[in-house]
């Protein structure tokens, strides 16, 4: 049996969850908790062309924001030692 997400002739809408991760989900199907319509719909290639588009940064949203914290805690440290 064929799995929806093999299909290339229904509906998908793209989501998105709290970490900022995007993926598609059959249009007729209840979105699944912890996830939220991104705003696009269409045929699958059309969701994936524009998942491709808009997820630039492939990392979950709280590695991205505690990398950022490390960084400027570096910077910090850094400017520090230079006084």
């Amino acid at each position: 049996m064929t799995s929806v997400f093999d299909r290339e002739d229904i509906l998908f809408q793209v989501v998105v969850n709290h970490e900022e991760q995007y993926s598609i989900w059959p249009d007729y199907k209840e979105i699944p908790r912890g996830w939220r319509k991104a705003g696009k719909s269409g045929f699958k290639k059309e969701c994936l062309a524009y998942i491709e588009e808009v997820w630039t940064d492939m990392r979950p949203l709280s590695l991205r924001k505690h990398m950022e914290e490390q960084a400027r805690k570096k910077q910090e440290q850094e400017a520090e030692a230079v006084h």
